[in-house]
């Protein structure tokens, strides 16, 4: 008893020493919006390339994955807006000023729109883990950089304070947004488990085939922007998103609700109430669809009766003609065995002779083939007719 006592205490401890490791490679804890390293690097690894003011947007923006899923489907509406053109344009929608504010880039709404998991997965965890985002964000760029493929350049001003790697516009009125392979640019991927999310190269993007040149990215045509148009941007210092530009013309007109409260405190705070009253309208707006969608039913269902009586009793669905197509092949072939029998009967009619004193009966007329043939098919549809409810 001894011995078995001693192993099984040597199994428990074992099991003890293991649970750690097992806990520390679980990919997301119980909280909802709390999410491992490996799947922050998944999630990050798209955008954290883009300039900090764009990106602070864009990670603004995720909080709100329904009104994103609104601004892309007003802006394939509007192809060829851009720009400041296509904010001003949209400036009386109600959406928070992040999500406006990405109108004016249609390929990175484009790109939150096509995967809206993957859009509510990085709001979620801008929520609910800031500081660690912010720390992903700089670990991405720092790998980037040792694989020789972030470095300043035309489009892009790449700029190192201490251990922090702040990337801006090299023009601060024209913002290109870089395209870039997640699986090239940092080098090769460490969490086989997690692979990021790869986009299709975009259109109108091109690779500088150039000495010098990164040859992770490609870039495209400038989008043009007013000054300070961006309100946002990072505290790396206090690991943050915070409003540094409250003048954004955007941003005071959808946003006076938080306006005093960014300018005293300088830090990004989301909306709940807008979040609230937007999930509000999407539940009124799916519940009158509803009622109209059992409106369209029942109205097609009164309509039924209607059309079932103005349809003719003689029209024949295709089983029916094809039933009638079926039972004439049948009389044509009993005809034929008809047509055989009587050509037979001659001869024996010539060696029966009738009996003495018995008058033959006349036979009845032999009935036209046509005639026998329209009498069986009105005789099938009065079956149908009767049979129908």
């Amino acid at each position: 008893m001894t011995r078995i006592a001693g192993r099984f205490l040597v199994v428990l401890f074992a099991l003890f020493a293991a649970a750690p490791a097992a806990f520390a490679q679980a990919p997301r804890a119980a909280v909802k919006g709390y999410y491992s390293q490996a799947e922050l690097d998944q999630m990050l690894a798209p955008v954290a390339l883009y300039p900090d003011a764009l990106l602070s947007q864009v990670l603004m923006a995720a909080t709100y994955p329904d009104e994103v899923r609104e601004a892309a489907r007003w802006s394939r509406a509007n192809l060829g807006l851009e720009g400041d053109d296509a904010v001003r344009a949209a400036q009386y929608k109600d959406w928070d000023p992040s999500v406006q504010s990405l109108v004016a880039f249609p390929q990175v709404l484009a790109r939150m729109d096509e995967n809206p998991d993957w859009t509510r997965r990085l709001g979620e965890t801008f929520l609910g883990q800031q500081p660690h985002v912010m720390d992903t964000v700089q670990q991405l760029r720092r790998r980037a950089q040792a694989a020789g493929n972030l470095q300043s350049n035309e489009q892009l001003y790449v700029q190192q304070r201490g251990q922090t790697i702040v990337l801006q516009p090299a023009s601060p009125q024209y913002v290109y947004v870089p395209y870039y392979d997640p699986l090239v640019v940092y080098g090769p991927w460490w969490w086989p488990a997690y692979r990021p999310v790869a986009w299709a190269p975009w259109h109108g993007y091109a690779h500088p085939y150039r000495p010098g040149v990164s040859a992770g990215f490609w870039w495209g045509t400038p989008v043009g922007l007013s000054f300070n148009f961006f309100f946002g941007d990072f505290d790396w210092h206090h690991r943050h998103a915070r409003v540094a530009h409250p003048n954004a013309y955007y941003y005071h007109s959808a946003a006076q609700a938080n306006r005093t409260l960014a300018v005293t405190t300088q830090r990004w705070q989301p909306d709940t109430r807008r979040r609230e009253a937007f999930a509000a309208r999407r539940a009124n707006q799916a519940q009158q669809d509803q009622v109209q969608s059992a409106a369209r039913v029942t109205a097609r269902m009164q309509a039924q009766p209607a059309a079932a009586v103005q349809a003719q009793p003689n029209a024949q669905t295709r089983t029916e003609r094809r039933e009638d197509r079926r039972e004439e092949r049948r009389e044509n072939r009993r005809e034929e065995r008809q047509a055989v029998r009587v050509q037979a009967q001659p001869a024996a009619a010539v060696q029966a002779q009738p009996a003495a004193g018995v008058t033959a009966q006349p036979q009845p007329a032999a009935q036209p083939r046509l005639e026998r043939r329209e009498e069986r098919r009105e005789e099938r549809q009065a079956a149908r007719v009767q049979a129908q409810p």
